[in-house]
């Protein structure tokens, strides 16, 4: 059956309750097997798997992968293989959902591997003992479970923000399951369709398959690639060639279809603030020597981010704490429920098929503590310092889903670095507390927001949230017993050595040298190397960049406060304008392209013609199909440089 959601003023002008009665009524499906043996397990196995192929990928760039589709469609097509074989029967679709769960937390639990644990073994010059990280990592985990839940309610079920990446699952799942009915039989083919054309592009883009296929031409990956094949001849800005800048258009189909799916608001946002911060701020820094090369000479995007992610954390903070404090009755109602029960207990008809609030207020306090400890225990953390950390994680949490629920971007990198810039203040000198500190706050504010990416699906198709937190809890545990080993085992090395079982999980106490071989883990060198700056002061931070921060600050809280008096008619996004300046200017560049299509698309459509029809009513399906064609094709050959000589 097809997907039944709120059009856009019944999301402006329902209260919640009315909100959550109609889902109640119209969509939730609570008589269907959900995170039923099968689903968990398939789960943890498919997450686990793909947990190792983000860990690869984070090693080599930096960046992980989403794997929430990617495991929708291998389960899909795994159980329809066995019940064909009379093995078994098909994954119903709330199975799928759930399994999904399981698998996207597994994949994610790389994050800490390859950024604040790495970095801080680099600076410390010590291996942090294996049992100790998989303790750790799946602490921070269910934290982030615990503080996501009670923010769910509000970015989900009253404000319907669309996670894009978490949509398009459930647009996907929904295509496979359900395409032969109600129209879904067209969906399905443009799904597949996009799918394969986001694949072959991708495919064709990359040098070294062309170059195994012995094929004179690829596919260009940006438009420098296209018109300037020699990158000397490509323009400059005030003496900076614009590639450096990150000005320009890369051609990747999956941010293109992710554009499509967060729409025009917040994609025109996000090109706006990447042309202020890129087109105009950068140049004239650069030429002023606000912005000063690398040790190679060259500018390129970090050294820009270094001054201009301060302003855009800051915008992102005020808008997102606004907005926040705009409608805190949305967080507050169900605590204020524990002690006035009886004069509120028809009011919440959700009260059965969510999460307890008590268990967030019990468990987050409990966990807080135990994070301490292991602070402490495991790294030398002071414990006050910790508790701050963890107080501080509840406002990244709200960055975090807030930008994610926008955009599917997470800037945990950026998040990380404010809180690296905390401590510098309250731990001057102390890298370790430097790093562990904003690796709390990172790595919880992600699986907050990571979370809720999961839930997105499950709400779009009926799901029991509780099972779906549960979910969320299995994968964590099977990324982090997966990957942990591997990491240590392969990626890892003591004195120039790799380390045995015995070494990982008992390794010597005086300092080694730590090294990853191979691997550049960019990610880590990043971390450390901000905790290297840090550690000499707040002064590094260039004045005009704390200038700028407090300017980004008041501009935040009016830009949003306009949002909120005028929502129908303030077209401009903060939390897009902030991620403009974190995020390099090419990402923004062709997702506004994607936004832009499908406007002007339901712009020059006319009812019933060929552009309604194909277009304006599946953009959503054509979206989905572009970001899993895109991100398959992207693991896949990111394994082919890897493992092919």
């Amino acid at each position: 059956m097809p997907i039944q959601e709120l059009n856009p003023e019944q999301v402006r002008r329902w209260s919640l309750e009315q909100k959550d009665r109609w889902w109640l009524e119209h969509v939730f499906r609570g008589d269907l097997p959900q995170l039923t043996l099968r689903a968990a397990f398939t789960g943890m196995l498919l997450g686990g798997l793909l947990s190792l192929t983000n860990l690869y990928v984070g090693a080599k760039t930096g960046w992980t992968l989403g794997v929430g589709i990617t495991s929708v469609i291998l389960a899909f097509a795994m159980f329809r293989l066995l019940a064909r074989l009379g093995l078994g029967r098909e994954l119903t679709i709330l199975e799928n959902n759930a399994m999904q769960s399981v698998a996207t937390a597994a994949g994610y639990m790389t994050s800490p591997l390859i950024s604040s644990l790495a970095a801080y073994m680099l600076v410390q010059q010590r291996v942090v003992p294996l049992w100790q990280t998989v303790l750790w990592v799946v602490a921070l985990a269910v934290l982030g479970v615990l503080f996501a839940f009670p923010f769910k309610r509000r970015f989900i079920n009253d404000e319907q923000q669309p996670f894009p990446e978490g949509r398009a699952a459930g647009i996907v799942m929904d295509a496979l399951h359900h395409g032969q009915a109600e129209g879904g039989l067209q969906k399905a083919k443009l799904l597949a369709g996009c799918t394969v054309l986001a694949a072959t592009i991708k495919l064709f883009q990359s040098e070294r398959i062309t170059q195994l296929l012995h094929l004179p031409w690829r596919v260009c990956e940006s438009l420098w690639d296209w018109l300037y094949p020699q990158a000397e001849k490509i323009p400059k800005l005030l003496g900076t060639r614009l590639d450096r800048l990150t000005i320009g258009v890369e051609f990747d189909v999956a941010m293109f279809g992710a554009g499509g799916l967060i729409g025009m608001r917040v994609a025109g946002s996000m090109l706006l603030g990447a042309v202020v911060n890129f087109l105009l701020l950068a140049p004239w820094l650069i030429q002023r020597g606000e912005i000063q090369p690398g040790p190679e000479g060259t500018i390129g995007f970090r050294k820009i981010t270094f001054w201009s992610l301060w302003s855009g954390v800051a915008m992102l903070t005020a808008a997102s704490l606004l907005a926040f404090f705009a409608k805190p009755d949305i967080l507050w109602s169900p605590i204020r429920r524990l002690f006035w029960r009886a004069g509120q207990r028809n009011q919440d008809v959700l009260a059965h098929v969510e999460l307890p609030i008590q268990v967030s207020l019990v468990g987050v306090p409990i966990l807080g503590v135990l994070v301490c400890w292991m602070g402490w225990a495991f790294f030398g953390i002071a414990p006050i310092y910790s508790a701050v950390a963890v107080v501080l994680t509840f406002f990244f949490c709200l960055i975090a889903i807030n930008s994610t629920g926008l955009t599917s971007i997470t800037p945990i990198g950026a998040m990380g670095k404010l809180t690296q810039l905390t401590f510098a203040v309250l731990a001057p000198g102390d890298k370790g507390v430097n790093l562990m500190t904003a690796g709390i706050t990172g790595e919880v504010a992600s699986n907050s927001a990571n979370l809720l990416m999961d839930i997105k699906p499950g709400y779009m198709l009926g799901a029991k949230p509780r099972q779906q937190a549960l979910g969320h809890v299995l994968g964590a545990l099977a990324g982090t017993l997966i990957a942990a080993p591997v990491f240590y085992l392969v990626f890892l090395r003591a004195n120039k050595e790799h380390l045995d079982w015995q070494q990982a999980m008992n390794p010597p106490s005086a300092a080694v040298n730590v090294d990853f071989g191979d691997y550049p883990m960019p990610s880590a060198t990043i971390w450390r190397a901000v905790a290297d700056v840090l550690a000499e002061g707040i002064h590094v931070i260039p004045v005009s960049a704390r200038w700028a921060a407090l300017a980004a600050l008041v501009a935040g809280v009016v830009l949003e406060w306009c949002r909120l008096r005028w929502p129908e008619r303030f077209f401009l996004s903060p939390i897009g304008f902030g991620l403009g300046f974190v995020i390099p200017f090419h990402t923004c560049a062709i997702m506004f392209l994607g936004a832009f299509a499908f406007w002007l698309a339901e712009r020059l459509r006319r009812p019933g013609d060929w552009l309604d029809r194909w277009c304006v009513q599946n953009h959503e399906a054509i979206c989905a199909g572009l970001i899993a064609g895109g991100s398959l094709m992207g693991i896949l050959l990111n394994i082919v440089d890897i493992f092919v000589p």
